[in-house]
């Protein structure tokens, strides 16, 4: 339950502001089609998060427990910087309409915007940490959704109104503290 509820936090507030945010934001206000936008989201993210949920575990059973100590609380001080800095959408357009329709589009974006995302770097240094993949998988994926549906439901009206400096700061601080944690807390699970 732990590493569920970490990695859920963790993410959700790690997302706000994230460029794959932004592009739930562009989607839903070039297609206005929650439904097919939010079931593409959870695709890529599931199929995304999984990926870098066993890469982390791999790396969890290859590296010495101190080593992996120090790769974990490292990684985790990197995504805390890497949280200060605002991210963009490199255009402003979003992806073109195909014949994949609204789920598709969101799904292959998705996917590609995921690929080296600080959430995605997350997902990997927190299977290496916890010793469940599934728990920490499904909890990216709920912390990546509580962070994007309301975005694609609210759109536009609300993202003027959220503070994203303090955000980015609050996950920037979430992130350092992990870090420590991983130094000085206790072994890691299941090691």
């Amino acid at each position: 339950m732990q590493a569920f509820l970490v990695s859920a936090g963790v993410v959700a507030l790690g997302e706000i502001g994230d460029k794959t945010q932004l592009l739930a934001l562009v989607l839903a206000a070039r297609f206005k089609k929650p439904l097919p936008i939010i079931a593409g989201i959870l695709t890529a993210t599931v199929v995304n998060h999984a990926l870098a949920g066993m890469l982390g575990n791999v790396v969890r059973t290859v590296l010495a427990p101190e080593v992996l100590r120090w790769v974990i609380a490292l990684s985790f001080f990197a995504v805390a910087a890497w949280a200060l800095k605002p991210d963009t959408l490199a255009g402003d357009e979003a992806a073109p309409m195909s014949r994949w329709g609204v789920f598709g589009v969101t799904t292959v974006a998705f996917f590609l915007a995921e690929i080296g995302d600080k959430t995605q770097v997350a997902t990997m240094v927190l299977a290496a940490q916890f010793d469940s993949v599934v728990a920490v998988v499904l909890g990216t994926t709920v912390g990546m959704l509580v962070a994007d549906i309301p975005v694609v439901l609210i759109g536009q009206s609300a993202s003027a109104r959220i503070p994203l400096k303090a955000i980015r700061i609050a996950a920037a601080v979430l992130f350092a503290a992990l870090g420590v944690y991983a130094l000085f807390g206790p072994s890691l699970p299941g090691r």
